[in-house]
């Protein structure tokens, strides 16, 4: 029955849930976050091809070289400063030393690819991409237009058109791409590191996910049912939020090394046979990398979903405090799946080396790429570093808001805590 009983309630859960700052902060922000999300996506296109990007474009004609050149120089979407593209002629028996001259320019990211097409080639419409990466579609994508403008331009030239020609005309180019390194053979294109490095963005995302969630759920029933009273009568605070994430931790750890197990074996025994178009190209050594990176980097936002669970006593109103944690999981999980397309990106190289974005930017760039060892060095300190920092500050958040109830502590609150000595 609606009475004035009733009408009063109603009046009261709008004057609190419509009215709280939570709620109109949420609606403003949800907007604003999905618009930004899309600019973030676009800010990271912006940087697909790394600083400048250095091309060179050998054939065996010096007329197609030329027709080559001014194609490219037309074309704008080669915006100036962000492709330098280079034009020589090396014949079919001379590319592999050619290449071989070249090698260390690639490795050293002086130059960024080398694309290369044969008389015979020409014929097939294919030609040869070499890089650090055997796959770099971003790349691929802005050499075929222009590619195959040229090369129906040629065929058709003089040429009474007939079916094959048509054919020839209906064809669109392709590329084979080649991963180029200092310690390898040049290396075929295959999607199978591909695959891994979605698996590794994916398995490191929802880990991050899930686990944290959990850790901040336990947190905030344990505070809202006093059983964290009893628990700080034989403990410290400080050592009741170490515990629990040190657990956590092992238990995350554990479970990574279980979802991972399937590609040691892959790579390390011949039990379970791939396609032949699927190699995986990763050693045990970069799998212990892994590992040893994810327990820092998850011992860290651990720590931070466990200060925000100890500042509220309900999850509804822990979702606002996990906002910022979110993003920090997000923004590396869209750059490493951005990467997958172009893993030469030089957003992607400098999120391996930042705070919270290394723990699965890195990972990913090293299925890609070869990464040299002192990247990996300092993508570790980094990740060591940030757990240093984190780690006395969510203590000290803990420390102080497990046993407060009542009003939501404001930023000053989180600021005078912060300052306290331990």
């Amino acid at each position: 029955m609606f009475n004035f009983r009733v009408m009063a309630v109603v009046k009261r859960e709008l004057k609190d849930k419509l009215l709280s700052k939570g709620f109109i902060i949420s609606t403003l922000l949800i907007p604003i976050f999905m618009v930004g999300i899309i600019g973030f996506q676009a800010f990271v296109q912006m940087f697909e091809g790394g600083k400048t990007t250095s091309i060179i474009f050998a054939t065996e004609s010096s007329r197609l070289n030329f027709l080559l050149e001014e194609e490219f120089a037309e074309k704008s979407y080669v915006e100036e400063g962000d492709y330098i593209f280079t034009f020589e002629v090396v014949r079919s028996d001379e590319f592999q030393q050619y290449l071989e001259s070249k090698k260390q320019d690639i490795t050293d990211g002086k130059i960024s690819n080398i694309a290369y097409m044969s008389n015979e080639n020409v014929k097939e419409k294919i030609y040869q991409l070499y890089g650090q990466a055997s796959i770099n579609r971003q790349i691929s994508s802005k050499l075929n237009y222009a590619v195959n403008n040229v090369l129906i331009d040629e065929y058709l030239r003089d040429k009474s058109i007939t079916t094959t020609d048509l054919d020839y005309i209906r064809k669109g180019v392709d590329s084979q791409g080649f991963k180029v390194s200092g310690k390898e053979e040049v290396q075929k294109e295959n999607v199978g590191n591909m695959i891994l490095a979605f698996l590794f963005a994916f398995l490191l995302y929802m880990s991050l996910l899930i686990s944290g969630q959990k850790i901040l759920g336990a947190i905030i029933e344990e505070k809202a049912t006093r059983i964290v009273e009893v628990l700080l009568s034989s403990i410290s605070a400080t050592e009741l939020m170490t515990g629990k994430i040190i657990g956590n931790t092992i238990v995350g750890l554990v479970q990574m090394a279980i979802w991972i197990s399937p590609i040691l074996l892959l790579t390390t025994t011949s039990i379970f046979a791939l396609p032949a178009e699927i190699v995986l190209d990763i050693s045990p050594l970069m799998l212990l990398y892994f590992l040893f990176i994810y327990f820092l980097g998850v011992m860290t936002f651990f720590g931070m979903f466990a200060a925000v669970g100890s500042l509220y006593e309900n999850p509804q109103d822990a979702q606002s405090g996990m906002w910022p944690i979110m993003l920090l999981i997000m923004l590396p999980f869209f750059i490493s799946i951005s990467m997958v397309t172009n893993p030469t990106t030089i957003i992607g190289e400098y999120a391996s080396f930042t705070p919270f974005f290394s723990l699965i930017v890195m990972p990913v760039r090293m299925t890609l790429i070869d990464v040299p060892v002192w990247q990996m060095l300092v993508a570790t300190v980094v990740q060591i570093g940030t757990l240093i920092v984190i780690f006395p500050l969510a203590g000290k958040i803990f420390k102080v808001a497990i046993l407060k109830t009542g009003k939501k502590p404001s930023i000053k609150d989180l600021r005078k805590w912060l300052k306290a000595g331990n």
